[in-house]
């Protein structure tokens, strides 16, 4: 009946009782441990950082930082997006990246959103440009212990014009 390929996916906001949630996400995605600040910014962000459930299964999570531009203006940090694997290639983190984009483009200080993705990472840089992000710069040696070391900095820009119509 309709919703042919829709898949049921709801969010939760991040809280102290579903922080460990994310915790075993990370473990299990990602290659890399995160720090309790990690923790904090992503309890700080509000609704910047959510977890994505499947079937009331926790299946994948956004996790950003909004930081403070010198000179004015707020850029978001997307510290980790990820799903884990057996679910992946169901638009669950495109609709994961979208609620975070569509939060960036209902606030007008955010003037940019960017994050750090390994160089080899060619199914995450594929995934970002989909979206709008560019690489915009490449830091050596920015991980330890997982090779590469490498990493691209992939930043979109946020243009709030208060009349934009999309052209398509």
């Amino acid at each position: 009946m309709g919703g042919e390929g829709e898949v049921p996916v709801s969010f939760d906001s991040l809280r102290d009782k579903n922080l460990m949630q994310l915790k075993k996400l990370n473990i299990a995605i990602f290659p890399v441990r995160y720090n309790d600040k990690y923790y904090s910014d992503a309890l700080s962000s509000g609704d910047f950082t959510k977890l994505a459930y499947y079937s009331d299964i926790c299946v994948g999570s956004i996790a950003c930082r909004l930081e403070k531009k010198e000179g004015g203006g707020v850029r978001v940090y997307i510290m980790t997006l990820g799903v884990l694997a057996p679910y992946r290639g169901l638009g669950i983190g495109s609709k994961l990246l979208k609620h975070c984009l569509d939060l960036c483009s209902q606030d007008p200080s955010i003037v940019e959103i960017y994050l750090h993705v390994q160089t080899n990472n060619e199914e995450a840089i594929s995934f970002y440009k989909k979206f709008g992000f560019e690489i915009t710069e490449t830091i050596q040696n920015y991980y330890t212990n997982i090779d590469p070391p490498d990493c691209f900095v992939l930043t979109k820009i946020l243009n709030h014009s208060p009349k934009a119509k999309a052209t398509s």
